[in-house]
């Protein structure tokens, strides 16, 4: 069985959730499935052939932003000539399916959607319309709509009145390993800390946070890309000075990332847009206890056994009283739910099931 991933910025996993998915499948599903992973080659300065028995294929744009519409659909139409089975991770180049459905009427398309791209508060809004029409002809042209959530699944049930397939993401690839000297000191890390990993960006309730933290004797550390915009460089040079306050650039090496989330004190997930986030799922599997934004999509994630706040001060008030106990056990039931819903092994087997 050929199948073809096209979407993410391509393998060996390095940045987000769609890439540590086709790391994933790729591993553990190769010797039933014989994949090929479009990558950018914006995003990989070594060019490999191969990895993880899949072949690789580079197109010359990036996977994100304006460049990621013609790089979606340059990758469609190149699959179609290799496979009938292609899976697309996202909705930037659905724009195009009606005119590949008249060339390619029998081609197999398994579509994950993605976290309602067209709700976040970074687009303008002809781009909220834009990926709001594509979700909507990827929904309509796939054979397949994969929904990372069941708040997600429901909403297709409800705006489009189609079924979905619900696979979310894995977590297991994230370790609890013991925090180094040496990482502690190069980071000027605090004894005891709250963390939270993410794009820094409005809908992830970055200001709420910093605004809650501020007035807590508890620090906080926060790695994020603080420098890829306006509102992450003025909430940078705000807090900049708060002794209570670690922000911190993002870190690519799983290991060291790994050591600083793995040995806090509670794990703040702030996002308020989108499904099932993976930073959210390996910050389960870790045992962390979580306090999440009050949503659809973290209360599903969670199975509804997490903590949730909704403003600063609700925050504030939840860190400062819930009690060393309660957080051990907060973290016992994030583990437990992961555990058996969010290994890699799991969520491959699921796609398996539908290639």
């Amino acid at each position: 069985m050929k199948v073809i991933i096209m979407g993410s910025q391509g393998v060996p996993a390095k940045y987000g959730g769609f890439e540590t998915l086709a790391e994933y499948l790729t591993l553990l599903l190769n010797k039933k499935v014989d994949f090929t992973v479009y990558c950018s080659s914006k995003s990989y300065a070594k060019k490999l052939k191969t990895h993880n028995n899949a072949s690789l294929v580079y197109i010359p744009l990036s996977a994100n932003g304006i460049q990621s519409i013609p790089y979606d659909i340059i990758s469609l139409f190149l699959a179609a000539r290799k496979s009938d089975t292609i899976l697309i991770l996202g909705v930037s180049g659905c724009i195009a399916l009606p005119i590949f459905r008249l060339f390619y009427p029998k081609k197999r398309l398994l579509i994950n959607i993605d976290g309602l791209e067209h709700q976040r508060d970074k687009w303008k809004e002809s781009i909220r319309k834009f990926l709001k029409y594509s979700e909507k002809l990827a929904v309509k042209y796939a054979n397949e709509v994969i929904a990372d959530n069941k708040a997600i699944q429901e909403y297709i049930k409800t705006e489009y009145n189609k079924e979905s397939t619900l696979i979310a993401y894995g977590g297991n690839h994230a370790s609890k390993i013991p925090l180094e000297k040496s990482v502690k000191q190069k980071y000027s890390l605090p004894d005891v800390y709250a963390f939270k990993v993410c794009r820094i960006e409005p809908e992830n309730n970055i200001r709420m946070i910093l605004e809650a933290f501020s007035l807590l004797t508890i620090p906080i550390v926060i790695v994020g890309n603080w420098d890829n915009s306006e509102y992450g460089k003025s909430l940078k040079e705000e807090y900049k000075n708060s002794s209570t306050i670690f922000l911190l650039d993002p870190i690519y090496e799983q290991n060291i990332l790994d050591q600083i989330r793995s040995n806090c004190k509670l794990y703040i997930h702030g996002h308020s847009a989108g499904g099932t986030n993976p930073s959210l799922v390996e910050a389960m599997y870790l045992g962390l206890p979580v306090i999440a934004f009050n949503v659809s999509y973290n209360q599903e994630t969670t199975f509804n056994q997490a903590i949730y706040f909704s403003n600063a001060e609700e925050l504030s008030n939840l860190v400062n009283k819930t009690k060393e106990k309660e957080l051990k056990n907060l973290g016992n039931k994030m583990k437990e739910i992961a555990t058996k819903e969010y290994t890699w092994e799991t969520i491959s087997e699921k796609y398996a099931a539908i290639f």
